[in-house]
């Protein structure tokens, strides 16, 4: 009797199913917003460009929920949705910033001193780092995938990370601020966003969010309040964009900052004040004498 081979019996499988095109074609609008954002950016419409990596996170958000409801999940899908999270969140967002901002850094080579032509090159140095951590970021996550737990994220996600820096260029843009004036502003938001992305702090991922199930009043109060305080800080879908964006990359320090204050000192060992002064005894004999001179 002849024994078939599991793995190729699974990969002739695998060929012969398919994929699934209702969630994939979601994925596949998700990755043409990235790079629409991309072609954008080169042609100077930042706005759009800025826009368009939002609508990319529109799309990934629904795509993963679509698979779930039809039952079409599929590791395939899964595979192809890090891929355009890697265009649409890690390469788009450093292409936008750069051409937008961080280019103007080469400017500062003029000079001809060997510091500014290190500054000379800032720019596309906070672009790749911003580039390198979305992978590593991406990559990390695949692999807790299993073990994570569901209602964090490990560093910051990297749709949060890429609204970070398209709100931003999306804001100052409106407003005809040139990117070659907040350029340091660029670079340390840039820089931030890609360093939150593969450090260790946890992000409330929201998912064990139940519409269904009754909250207290404080948390209807709470809503309230603070979609009061962001329409006072925000007059445009840019700037409501940009203080929501800035509030939960900040988050996962301030959770940190505050797990930490609450966190239980450990209690020094308070001596008696009665035995402080005496000698230790020795078991089954007397208190150990003082050697004579």
């Amino acid at each position: 009797m002849i024994r078939r081979d599991p793995h190729k019996v699974a990969k002739v499988e695998g060929r012969r199913r398919g994929i699934y095109w209702l969630p994939n074609a979601f994925t596949t609008a998700a990755l043409f917003a990235g790079f629409f954002a991309i072609v954008q950016a080169m042609n100077g419409r930042f706005e759009v460009a800025a826009a368009a990596i939002f609508i990319a996170g529109i799309l990934d958000g629904l795509d993963g929920r679509i698979a779930r409801w039809t039952r079409t999940q599929s590791a395939f899908g899964a595979e192809y949705d890090s891929l355009s999270d890697m265009v649409s969140f890690g390469v788009a967002p450093a292409l936008v910033v750069y051409v937008w901002a961080l280019k103007d850094f080469s400017q500062l080579a003029e000079v001809g001193s060997k510091s500014q032509w290190v500054v000379a090159r800032l720019g596309w140095i906070a672009a790749f780092i911003y580039c390198a951590c979305a992978a590593l970021r991406l990559a990390r996550f695949n692999t807790q995938l299993d073990i994570a737990d569901k209602r964090y994220f490990t560093g910051l996600p990297s749709p949060a990370a890429a609204a970070l820096v398209a709100s931003l260029v999306w804001a100052f843009s409106l407003y005809q601020v040139e990117g070659g004036d907040v350029m340091w502003l660029a670079w340390f938001v840039t820089v931030f966003a890609g360093f939150s992305m593969v450090s260790n702090f946890r992000f409330y991922s929201g998912k064990d969010i139940n519409l269904r199930k009754a909250v207290s009043f404080r948390v209807i109060v709470g809503t309230a309040i603070g979609c009061g305080l962001l329409s006072l800080v925000a007059d445009t879908l840019a700037e409501l964009l940009l203080a929501v964006s800035v509030a939960y990359a900040l988050s996962g320090y301030v959770m940190a900052m505050v797990s930490a204050l609450r966190r239980p000192r450990p209690a020094l060992p308070v001596a008696d004040a009665d035995t402080a002064g005496d000698v230790p005894a020795v078991p089954g004999g007397e208190p150990p004498q003082a050697p004579k001179l």
